[in-house]
């Protein structure tokens, strides 16, 4: 489960890390942290952390793989379309009864 606490940004944009959060990252005094702005959130990952990044082909296979049923599946491939790629063209496993 995730430790979320709620901090303030200081005059000099400074962010504190609790202790808490810290103790559960592996953060101490001095650790190397990367931050990623991601959709309105800060990600802050230790500097041993790897960032995946995917391929637009990758991702779509990503989303149609992982679709639920019927109507997911179909808002899913409109989605894969909108990303310029072809669903037909991209392998993946389609729900069951599809």
């Amino acid at each position: 489960m995730a430790a979320t606490e709620t901090v303030y940004v200081g005059q000099s944009g400074d962010v504190p890390l609790p202790p808490s959060i810290q103790e559960r990252a592996g953060i101490s005094a001095g650790s190397a942290v990367t931050l990623e702005a991601r959709q309105g959130m800060v990600i802050v990952r230790t500097s041993g952390d790897i960032l995946e990044m995917y391929t637009p082909v990758r991702r779509a296979e990503f989303l149609l793989s992982n679709a639920v049923d019927a109507a997911d599946y179909a808002a899913v491939r409109e989605e894969v379309r909108k990303m310029g790629l072809d669903p037909e063209k991209i392998s993946h496993l389609r729900p069951s009864g599809i």
